[in-house]
């Protein structure tokens, strides 16, 4: 029996600015389903090697693979039809629609009918049905018809989710979903994250240990721009040099 591709793999990435390496040959692989978290001291190179896998920014040499397609050089919507999908740390949403109508949208941008957005939510039944059931599964349902903006800051990173969902996503790159919200909601959140079909695998980044070591099948750590350890929970909680560089300093903060 073949070994099935990896929905993600990066080959040896590197990028500099000037002299300051911010990428060193990172290779990681993501399996279909996977459930993998990205953590690393501030300037790891957390966030530059999501960027570079996004498109966002371009390396000096490796390579991005998507389902086995090669997409360094991708533009990053063609990344989104190939199934990568991102959130970010701040959240960007539109405070004055209601999910279902952003969840809506970003359905018929899919599927490439946003230029008939103008004639109403009811001439897109199919993307309403859809985008309804996006946000049951994400536990928002009961808060579809309302403002973004007077939702509880938990469920506006749920709806970020929501929205990357609706692009059909094979590989789901979070950054920092918890970030911001309050430490007694931030459980549910990933409670919900961990419930998403078993097709998406999913590549988060986050500072919390507890959240990390309760969800992550496998953690890839990273220093000054390169992996350092790449393993399951267990061995990376007692790996001497995870505690030193990053474990250690958690603990005294």
């Amino acid at each position: 029996m073949e070994t099935p591709l990896p929905a993600l793999r990066t080959e040896a990435l590197c990028k500099s600015f000037g002299s300051l390496k911010v990428a060193r040959d990172v290779t990681i692989e993501l399996p279909r389903g996977a459930r993998h978290a990205l953590i690393g001291p501030n300037g790891a190179g957390k966030t530059t090697l999501i960027n570079l896998i996004t498109g966002e920014m371009r390396p000096d040499s490796g390579g991005i693979l998507l389902d086995g397609q090669d997409v360094t050089h991708a533009p990053t919507m063609v990344r989104v039809r190939h199934g990568l999908t991102r959130t970010f740390q701040i959240n960007t949403l539109f405070p004055d629609l209601a999910p279902i109508e952003a969840v809506t949208l970003a359905i018929c941008e899919r599927e490439r009918l946003a230029g008939q957005f103008w004639k109403g939510l009811t001439s897109h039944r199919e993307a309403i049905d859809e985008g309804f059931e996006i946000l049951r599964q994400l536990q928002l349902a009961e808060a579809a018809t309302r403002p973004t903006r007077t939702l509880p800051y938990g469920q506006q990173r749920l709806l970020e989710i929501a929205l990357a969902l609706a692009t059909r996503p094979k590989v789901l790159l979070l950054d920092e979903p918890a970030a911001g919200v309050p430490k007694g909601e931030s459980a549910a959140l990933f409670s919900v994250i961990a419930a998403l079909p078993d097709d998406i695998s999913v590549l988060f980044i986050e500072h919390d240990m507890d959240i990390v070591f309760g969800f992550a099948s496998r953690i890839i750590v990273m220093v000054s721009g390169g992996v350092l350890l790449e393993a399951e929970p267990a061995v990376v909680r007692s790996d001497p040099r995870v505690r030193e560089v990053y474990l250690g300093q958690a603990s005294h903060a």
